[in-house]
């Protein structure tokens, strides 16, 4: 039965990366912010060298906390995010990538993504999908794949993929490439490929300048004749395909949700602070009418924020007991897209010029919060997944 109560080990956790956060984020979320490509090699070395002996779920391979080891996943992102959520995506951890290799990847491939984040060095995975033609319509991707002795040779550009220079240039990592083996087939044709550090025929082209997040590094990433051998198919030759990148989204929106909580939290907390700094006390179980106006937006963003987590730790437990999530996975990442873009919008509006200036990370959250809606599937697609499961209508059938 789920439960809402943490327990001591996940309250031990989120106490020490609530003091990363205080100590290696907060005082530099700033400098990052305004200086986009500039890496954040301190905060990075210290999680790979001291961080992850405290955080061992941010070693791939470690046995720690198998009960509920996503539900402390999600705690330890939304403290990261509240810390900086830029800084979340500048962990040196196996983050879609890896859970891309999990998710679709024999037991072999999914050692050697243990193996790889052993080495003595800070290293990266990441996902590449996007096309400049499809976003949320993943199933029409061109990229394509052809097999040519042992090997596959592809070709196409992907966009946005986040963490691409770090797994392909700052370290022996990964990139999993959608392509598309038989485009005739649809997206019984798409099928996951593992490209390592060195292979040829792959290079980044661009690296994009972004309203938010502006601390990780997102690219353009273009495949000419990339040769990849064959066991680097994901899965093999009967892997999953698309469904597995269908099920690495169900357990990769609670991950983005949990972030988007965190940058709420933070811009929450922050106004509350400064509410009672002024003086200013909200009297929360009043009726409604008894309140002041300023008072039921606080309360207001409380209690969204409570759902919105509610919602986060529901999909979290049914992925700890091997169930499906598809709905629930939806219901919180939409849901906290909405919410983090209220709030944050709310923070900036209440905190008036103040908010609206850089002496403060109100106006960042605001930026950052934007994404929460966008990526791992908008807010539209997060609900179209929703009507349909609940309703029991296709994707033809519902579109």
């Amino acid at each position: 039965m789920i439960s809402f109560e943490k327990t001591q080990y996940i309250e031990e956790q989120q106490k020490y990366t609530e003091k990363v956060a205080l100590e290696h984020i907060r005082p530099v979320a700033r400098f990052f912010d305004d200086h986009e490509h500039e890496e954040p090699w301190d905060f990075i070395n210290f999680i790979w060298n001291e961080g992850r002996k405290t955080l061992k779920i941010l070693a791939p391979g470690e046995e720690t906390f198998k009960e509920e080891y996503f539900m402390l996943q999600m705690h330890i992102n939304e403290m990261i995010s509240w810390g900086d959520m830029g800084f979340y995506m500048c962990l040196p951890y196996p983050s879609l990538g890896g859970t891309a290799i999990t998710s679709t990847g024999t037991e072999g491939q999914k050692n050697r993504l243990i193996e790889r984040f052993r080495g003595d060095k800070p290293t990266w995975t990441a996902m590449a999908l996007t096309e400049s033609h499809c976003g949320s319509d993943s199933s029409a991707i061109r990229a394509r794949a052809v097999q040519d002795g042992d090997s596959w040779v592809l070709n196409g550009e992907k966009l946005f993929v986040t963490n691409a220079r770090k797994s392909l240039i700052d370290s022996d990592g990964f990139l999993v490439v959608w392509a598309t083996t038989d485009p005739a087939a649809g997206h019984k044709g798409i099928k996951p490929f593992l490209i390592e550090v060195g292979a040829p025929g792959v290079k980044i082209t661009k690296l994009e300048d972004k309203l938010g997040l502006r601390s990780s590094d997102t690219a353009v990433v273009l495949l000419e004749d990339c040769r990849v051998p064959f066991e680097n198919l994901l899965g093999g030759p009967e892997g999953t395909g698309f469904k597995g990148a269908m099920k690495t989204f169900d357990s990769a929106r609670p991950v983005i949700a949990a972030c988007g909580c965190g940058i709420a939290r933070a811009a929450l907390d922050f106004l509350k602070e400064k509410l009672a700094e002024e003086g200013v006390r909200i009297r929360y179980g009043l009726p409604r009418n008894l309140m002041t106006s300023l008072e039921r937006d606080i309360v207001d963003m409380d209690a969204q924020l409570n759902a919105a987590w509610l919602l986060v730790i529901k999909s979290a437990w049914l992925v700890d007991q091997d169930k499906p999530n598809t709905v629930e996975s939806s219901m919180a990442k939409a849901k906290v897209g909405d919410v983090a873009t209220r709030i944050t919008q709310k923070g900036v509006e209440l905190m008036g010029a103040l908010g609206y200036s850089k002496k403060t990370l109100v106006e960042k959250w605001m930026r950052d919060g934007r994404i929460i809606d966008i990526f791992e599937g908008t807010g539209e697609i997060n609900r179209l997944v929703i009507a349909r499961r609940i309703l029991g209508y296709s994707g033809r059938e519902l579109k």
